[in-house]
């Protein structure tokens, strides 16, 4: 895996505001290996990854075409909302946040406080990735029932 995590660094390369949102877009390429990196096909089987909004959110493309967020964790099909992908993409470039994604330390389904500024990391892409897999492990083997109450 290690070699896939490296190679995430060339990706979401396409990233910027939209509006109120921050949004990191996929080229068709990047997306599959993006997808094995993130283990979709274990996690989200027959959704596509189109790329991040808000650093929390994975944007994912069911196979009908419907457009759809879903938090990076728990990484679940049953906690997938719809989104209105922009019909017009203009990403206006912000260099302080280019490259990095604010990770909350402490996730929130663990009971992680998203006002807490102590509970907040910048980190790249592929510490990302690491994260997201690793903790997505941790909510499953300890029982996603537990922790969607």
């Amino acid at each position: 895996m290690g070699n896939r995590i490296l190679e995430l660094s060339q990706y979401f390369m396409n990233e910027g505001w939209q509006n109120d949102d921050y949004l990191s877009i996929l080229t068709q390429d990047e997306s599959f290996s993006a997808m094995r990196t993130y283990r979709f096909e274990h996690y989200l089987p027959g959704y596509t990854l189109l790329g991040l909004r808000n650093w929390d959110y994975f944007i994912v493309m069911n196979a009908y075409g419907a457009i759809f967020t879903v938090p990076t964790l728990p990484l679940d099909a049953q906690c997938i909302t719809p989104f209105t992908m922009p019909q017009q993409i203009s990403l206006e470039p912000d260099e302080q946040f280019k490259g990095k994604i604010k990770w909350h330390v402490k996730p929130l389904v663990f009971g992680g406080d998203p006002t807490d500024e102590t509970n907040g990391a910048w980190i790249t892409y592929e510490q990302h990735a690491e994260l997201v897999v690793w903790w997505n492990e941790q909510y499953w083997r300890a029982g996603a029932q537990h922790f969607s109450d």
